[in-house]
């Protein structure tokens, strides 16, 4: 397996560690719920480093990712970043990204860490000539820190959260590495991921851990990442975003900009979308006591009408809470829902995440 810059420190310090995507990564450390609370109360700090970065360099690299992604580069300033979808030609996304305009003639791709490859090749065949293709994932180390107190955290640091905006970025240095810090997240909480040198990996990590002990500040698994994040909602590709899961039947048409010009697959969402889609991504919470999980079936007048992509229990509400595919005719037809968990019918309701408000 892959393994991160922080692999061995990971492991002396307790983490169960487990097989996501070809990589050796901490599921958790001292539990979900605890970690879970940890970041919403107060500061988690998160191992990213398996995500892929791919930078993108010439005259033509804007125009470049302006005909791959769904979302308008052109929007963008120095210093700015942009959530968007990497397409394919049939009008799918092979990735959900986020896009980093460094310069004029200067991009950064954050990818998913399974798709790293498939990306990169994508980008390969449709490479320009005045745009030069140079995948940074092997040398980069990716962290995050999340939660309330991370302000305070960073503010030891010598950086101002609140100034920042969101989805903007800053050129920075700590205790001498160059990092750079980015206003984003995947947890609904303030925070930050910072980008660096791979070497410099388990000294920034133990840093950040020393300068928020004070803040309760706590190293965080990929369990909690999942639940943190499907508590507001948020995409994970291979589950409510695929390459059989359009962006439209996703949710996710806020990330297409129709009038931003031709990209790749623009032609086949424009027919989606006239057409009418035939299913969609949706919110549910049990109103009865159990927990769906990925592939459960979602019931409506007794028959079978979607399936479950991502499920859990969520810490915060103590119920139930999942994204389902449900066939669209029957959303405004059926008046109960329910989700078979081994056999059993449980009563669901459907509601558009997220599925807890945050500041």
């Amino acid at each position: 397996m892959n393994k991160t810059p922080l692999n061995h420190w990971h492991r002396e310090h307790g983490a169960k560690m487990i097989d996501f995507g070809g990589w050796e990564m901490p599921v958790s450390y001292e539990g979900i719920l605890a970690e879970h609370h940890g970041v919403r109360q107060a500061c988690g700090l998160f191992d990213i480093c398996h995500m892929g970065e791919i930078e993108i360099k010439g005259a033509g690299a804007w125009e470049m990712i302006q005909s791959l992604t769904s979302n308008d580069v052109r929007r963008l300033a120095d210093g700015q970043a942009q959530y968007s979808l990497l397409m394919n030609s049939d009008g799918y996304a092979i990735d959900d990204i986020l896009v980093y305009r460094r310069s004029a003639d200067h991009v950064l791709l954050c990818v998913n860490a399974a798709n790293t490859e498939k990306d990169l090749a994508h980008l390969l065949a449709h490479a320009r000539p005045d745009a030069q293709i140079i995948d940074l994932s092997a040398d980069t180390a990716l962290l995050a820190l999340q939660g309330p107190a991370s302000v305070d955290v960073l503010r030891r640091l010598g950086v101002e959260l609140n100034s920042v905006p969101r989805f903007h970025t800053l050129d920075i240095a700590v205790a001498g590495v160059p990092v750079l810090f980015s206003r984003t997240g995947y947890t609904g909480e303030a925070g930050c991921e910072l980008f660096f040198p791979a070497a410099h990996a388990v000294k920034v990590w133990e840093l950040l851990l020393a300068a928020g002990a004070d803040a309760h500040c706590r190293p965080i698994g990929l369990a909690a990442r999942d639940t943190l994040r499907l508590e507001m909602g948020y995409v994970l590709y291979g589950h409510e975003l695929s390459e059989s899961i359009t962006p439209l039947e996703a949710g996710l048409e806020w990330v297409i900009r129709w009038d931003a010009g031709d990209f790749l697959g623009k032609s086949h969402l424009q027919a989606q979308k006239q057409a009418g889609l035939g299913r969609q991504v949706v919110g549910l919470k049990l109103l009865e006591k159990g927990i769906p999980r990925e592939g459960m079936n979602v019931v409506a007048a007794d028959q079978p009408v979607g399936r479950v992509l991502s499920g859990t229990l969520s810490p915060m509400l103590q119920q139930g809470i999942a994204t389902a595919l449900i066939d669209r005719a029957v959303l405004s037809g059926a008046s109960e829902f329910f989700v078979d968990i081994r056999g059993k019918m449980k009563k669901a309701q459907i509601i558009k995440p997220p599925f807890i408000q945050r500041g």
